[in-house]
C-alpha cells in the first residue's frame, strides 16, 4: 500500500516538473519552431526540420510589451520574425549556438504572422504600375519600431524582372536581430548568408560559417570587416 502511495506521488510530482517545463518561455519557443518539422508549408514545399535546445534565450512578447520597452527606453536584444518563416529556420539554430557563446542570456521575440500566415505586425506592400503602394497598414507598434530602428534599417525596394522600384521608406525583414540600446537599435543583422539562395536549400559548411560569423560579429558586438 505504501509503495503505491508512493509511486503516485512520484508520477504527480513528475508531471507537474513536466508541466512547469512546458510553461517556461525557452520550452514554448522550441515546441512553436520544432513543431513544424519536416511538415508542409502552404507553397507545398516541406517546413525544415530544426533542434532548438530546452536552455534557448527566446521569450515571446507582445506588440504591446515592445511598445512599452521602446517607451521606456530600454536596452535588450531583439529577433522579429516567424516559425514559419523558411529563411528565419535556415539561421535560428546558429542564432541560438552564437548568443550562447556570447554570453546573451536573453532575446525578446515578436511574430509577424498569425496561423494563417497573414501579417499582423507589418505593413503589406505591392506593386501598382511603377509604384509600391501600401495595400495593408502596420500596427502602431511597427510604426513606432521603424521610427526607432531607422539607423540600423536599410531603404525598402522592389526588384520585378531586374526592374528596381522605391518605396521610399525602410522595412524591416524577417529574420533580423536588433540590439537595442536605451530604446534606440544600435545594430542588426539577418544572419542569412549571401551563398544561400533558396531559403529550404542544404546549408554547407560555408554556409553555416558564414551564418555564424555574421551572428558572432552581432552578439559580440564586433564591426564587420
Amino acid at each position: 500500500m505504501k509503495k503505491s502511495v508512493i509511486c503516485m506521488l512520484s508520477v504527480l510530482l513528475l508531471a507537474g516538473c513536466s508541466a512547469e517545463k512546458k510553461e517556461t518561455p525557452a520550452l514554448a519557443f522550441k515546441e512553436e519552431y520544432e513543431s513544424l518539422n519536416g511538415k508542409e508549408t502552404q507553397s507545398g514545399k516541406t517546413y525544415r526540420s530544426i533542434s532548438i535546445p530546452e536552455d534557448n534565450p527566446f521569450e515571446k512578447i507582445s506588440q504591446d510589451t515592445l511598445s512599452d520597452m521602446l517607451d521606456d527606453e530600454s536596452t535588450f536584444w531583439l529577433y522579429v520574425g516567424d516559425s514559419m518563416c523558411p529563411w528565419c529556420r535556415s539561421v535560428l539554430e546558429t542564432a541560438v549556438q552564437s548568443a550562447e557563446e556570447n554570453h546573451v542570456e536573453q532575446i525578446y521575440y515578436v511574430d509577424i504572422w498569425d496561423d494563417d500566415h497573414n501579417e499582423i505586425l507589418r505593413d503589406v506592400k505591392k506593386l501598382d504600375g511603377s509604384e509600391i503602394v501600401t495595400e495593408k497598414e502596420g500596427t502602431a507598434v511597427y510604426e513606432k519600431m521603424l521610427d526607432a530602428f531607422d539607423e540600423v534599417l536599410e531603404d525598402y525596394n522592389l526588384t520585378v524582372d531586374d526592374q528596381t522600384y522605391y518605396a521610399g521608406e525602410k522595412r524591416i525583414y524577417a529574420p533580423t536581430f536588433f540590439y537595442v540600446e536605451e530604446g534606440k537599435a544600435v545594430r542588426m543583422t539577418t544572419g542569412i548568408s549571401d551563398l544561400l539562395e533558396d531559403p529550404c536549400q542544404d546549408l554547407s559548411d560555408d554556409i553555416l560559417a558564414d551564418e555564424k560569423q555574421q551572428l558572432d560579429a552581432f552578439f559580440s558586438g564586433t564591426p564587420q570587416a
